[in-house]
């Protein structure tokens, strides 16, 4: 398989087009980096913190070797704190949202850089464009009154693959922030939601009730 094809389409488009080549690699490598930790996280497993809130109720232990998810961690941690006898509710809520904060960066780990590349292709992409239609015009400006316009077409028509390129790329990085921001707000809510569920319900235990008593 021959590259000199790609190779001299790269060329076209000059040092900037190879800037965004590069930062399309990093944006695809940064994307399967963060699906593949979503998933070591649990992301989408199936969370057990409901059946667990019900057993909490009860005054029943919920199964700790099987907080698989970012919600059933969380949701753990706060009966554990709960639990916990030197813990005021005060302290049983700091280490649950402290938990619950760790949960979320890790969540959104690796969204600064790409943030940065959707913000920095486009411009990248117009430098390239700027500095193409200098050369262009350059060109014109040499060739005098036998310009053939063709060839200024053409000299446009390269320095345009920059501006395209740059947006082809900021666009999926922009829209991979969007849905990671989304992912990780949807956790939060519920993590806040089952935290406060916890809390709420704990004077209703039976073991809890009787330990008052």
């Amino acid at each position: 398989m021959s590259f000199a094809p790609l190779f001299e389409f790269m060329a076209r488009g000059g040092p900037a087009l190879w800037v965004i080549a590069a930062l399309s690699v990093l944006t695809l490598s940064l994307l399967l980096w963060r699906v593949a930790e979503l998933m070591q996280a649990g992301l989408w497993r199936r969370s057990q913190a409901e059946a667990w809130l019900d057993l909490w109720r009860r005054g029943e232990a919920a199964p700790i070797s099987t907080a698989q998810t970012p919600r059933d961690r969380v949701t753990l941690a706060a009966m554990q704190a709960v639990l916990t006898p030197a813990f005021s509710t005060e302290m049983a809520e700091k280490e649950v949202t402290r938990i619950a904060k760790a949960e979320l960066t890790f969540l959104r780990r690796g969204l600064r850089p790409l943030e940065l590349i959707a913000t920095i292709a486009p411009l990248v992409g117009l430098l390239g464009t700027v500095l193409g239609m200098i050369g262009a015009f350059q060109a014109l400006q040499v060739s005098g009154s036998g310009a053939d316009p063709s060839v200024l077409a053409g000299g446009i028509w390269e320095a345009l693959l920059t501006t395209a390129a740059g947006m082809a790329v900021a666009i999926p990085a922009s829209a991979l922030v969007s849905w990671v921001e989304g992912v990780t707000e949807r956790e939060q809510a519920a993590m806040e939601d089952l935290a406060t569920r916890v809390f709420t319900s704990t004077a209703t235990r039976p073991i809890l009730q009787q330990a008052a008593e």
